[in-house]
């Protein structure tokens, strides 16, 4: 290992869902400290704590997820369409908001948001979901410009077909409808936890620093 964070503070939130795993996994071996973020970023005040136990951050990687119902739009509450933002929108500006007067005051440091690439390319019996993570990679694109000149760098990944704890479990990928589910994603298998940190890792290190607001699809030729 080439060890390209060593010495650096990576807080990631819900370490324990979706990307979280692979990445604390990948980060440590690179020599990263990884702070895992576990508390309920759906309360308000809990972004800001987070980021003030944390102190000093050099990479906040964003890792935002809730579950898609799959409802349709006439089907889609009121209720569920606020569980969205409040769970993967509005906790994304509380973070940023919190981490971001640090970096600047550095001119250092990244941010990195674990986007999906349902916001890239429609899919039916999605929209409320899909409508949040669009809402995130509209945010990185606005932020990352802003902050471009203050030696920080926003930029996101758009991910689908990835092995990970929350939405594509062993269990998902063996059912006997999975191999019609994937029929049109071009690669024909799902990404490998791995693969996905390691892109994540590629944004968190200065070999992105030309990188500015940029969404980076990653779904195996799902979406591009």
């Amino acid at each position: 290992m080439t060890e390209r964070l060593r010495g650096k503070r990576v807080l990631v939130t819900q370490a324990d869902d979706f990307m979280g795993p692979a990445i604390a996994e990948l980060f440590r071996a690179e020599g990263a400290t990884v702070i895992p973020g576990k508390s309920d970023l759906r309360v308000t005040s809990a972004a800001a704590d987070l980021v003030a136990k944390a102190g000093h951050v050099d990479v906040l990687i964003a890792n935002l997820m809730m579950r898609n119902r799959r409802n349709s739009v006439p089907e889609t509450s009121d209720e569920e369409w606020q569980s969205m933002f409040d769970a993967m929108v509005h906790p994304l500006h509380r973070l940023v908001r919190a981490v971001l007067p640090q970096m600047i005051a550095r001119r250092s440091g990244k941010i990195v948001v674990i986007g999906s690439a349902n916001a890239i390319r429609g899919t039916a019996v999605r929209a409320a979901y899909s409508a949040a993570r669009g809402a995130q990679l509209a945010y990185v694109k606005c932020t990352g410009i802003e902050v471009a000149g203050h030696g920080v760098n926003v930029n996101a990944t758009a991910q689908n077909w990835v092995s990970n704890p929350t939405s594509y479990t062993p269990e998902i990928v063996a059912a006997p409808d999975f191999p019609e589910r994937i029929r049109d994603v071009p690669i024909g298998r799902v990404a490998r936890g791995w693969e996905s940190a390691a892109l994540a890792l590629f944004l968190s290190t200065a070999e992105s620093d030309f990188f500015h607001g940029q969404i980076v699809p990653f779904a195996g030729g799902w979406a591009v």
